[in-house]
């Protein structure tokens, strides 16, 4: 039975499974890995006191990276890339569905060397896992290691088991990102969130329908020193590359390796990502993603001014352990601009701090 006509049975055996004799929706998907210069300062100074950061040595590449990014298309053609709320910053495109879906990605690599989309939760056979490595297929496939200019289809089904449990709300988190050279992926930016919503509580485009408002927010330690990236930042952006040895390169306690990790918040640093704005009184859900590109990837988000619940626990701050996901449903009730930070010493100095708005 060829690959496809097995992937077709499989999901119509869970539809009828998790849906009875329901409808179930296909969720279409365009993303793109793209190659971009990201800064994770743009206005070079720390937002939260005013005062302009240190500018790069000779022997430091600085606050400017060449990085990639998941990014969302129209459409197959990939021409017209589509518009996402700026504080999303480097956190590749929400895919959303609800349980008893199914989602399709039409994956193009813009980059110049082999990378992937792998899914957290959802059910995938072996030519939509997204990961490469010897697992006894009989056959060749690509799915794990998309070679550069090549356009791929992945197909993702949404199980009951993919949907929230007894102790979560009406969605759940979960997220996507390369699986080829995975730490050295992850550290050059290809990492996404994904949404599955209860079934029948979803609005038509997939989101949780008793929440006015969600917001996604990547805490992570990036090592810029494991991207694949990162002989091409040597060369581009520090300009005493030649005083630069291979002891710095590769021993994490030299001043040039601790220079290229980066403590982020969605990409930016000291408060320079756009701030989060919400409305008193109204349901949000703040979904929170750990990086796992470095060995410090241990968070706990705080937030200044509201409390809210996860898995019915009531809390203002959580424990991010590497590559975990987190939920927390609020009901902001103090006006003004706050921040929320992770609350480990040497994060926050290094500058994983952002603010966020409360409007009435």
């Amino acid at each position: 039975m060829q690959a496809s006509l097995r992937t077709a049975f499989i999901f119509a055996v869970l539809t009828l499974m998790t849906m009875g004799s329901a409808v179930a929706a296909t969720r279409t998907y365009f993303i793109s890995a793209d190659e971009v210069v990201w800064n994770y300062a743009p206005t070079g100074t720390n937002v939260l006191n005013g005062k302009p950061l240190p500018p790069a040595t000779a022997l430091q590449v600085g606050y400017r990276y060449k990085k990639a990014m998941y990014r969302a298309y129209s459409d197959a053609t990939f021409h017209t890339r589509m518009v996402l709320p700026s504080y999303l910053g480097l956190v590749g495109p929400p895919i959303r569905a609800e349980v008893g879906d199914t989602i399709l990605v039409t994956f193009r690599n813009a980059t110049h060397f082999p990378v992937s989309m792998h899914p957290h939760g959802v059910f995938y056979d072996k030519s939509s896992e997204g990961a490469q490595y010897k697992d006894g297929s009989a056959t060749t496939r690509i799915d794990g290691a998309v070679p550069p200019g090549r356009t791929i289809h992945y197909t993702w089904a949404v199980p009951e088991r993919a949907g929230p449990g007894p102790m979560d709300g009406s969605s759940v988190l979960w997220m996507y990102h390369s699986h080829t050279r995975e730490v050295g992926d992850l550290a050059a930016g290809l990492l996404g969130p994904m949404v599955i919503t209860r079934k029948g509580a979803a609005n038509p485009d997939g989101s949780p329908n008793d929440v006015d408002r969600e917001v996604f927010t990547t805490f992570e330690m990036v090592d810029e020193n494991q991207s694949t990236y990162l002989p091409e930042n040597l060369r581009q952006f520090v300009r005493d590359r030649a005083h630069i040895t291979p002891e710095m390169e590769q021993n994490p306690v030299s001043p040039f390796y601790a220079s290229n990790e980066i403590a982020a918040i969605n990409g930016f640093i000291y408060g320079n990502g756009p701030m989060v704005t919400l409305h008193r009184g109204e349901r949000v859900r703040w979904y929170l993603i750990s990086g796992a590109s470095d060995y410090f990837n241990y968070h706990t988000a705080h937030w200044h001014g509201m409390t809210g619940l996860s898995s019915g626990m009531r809390m203002d701050m959580t424990e991010l352990l590497p590559g975990s996901m987190k939920t927390i449903d609020f009901v902001p009730d103090n006006v003004g601009v706050w921040l929320y930070h992770c609350h480990v010493g040497p994060h926050l100095l290094g500058g994983m701090v952002a603010r966020y708005r409360v409007t009435t």
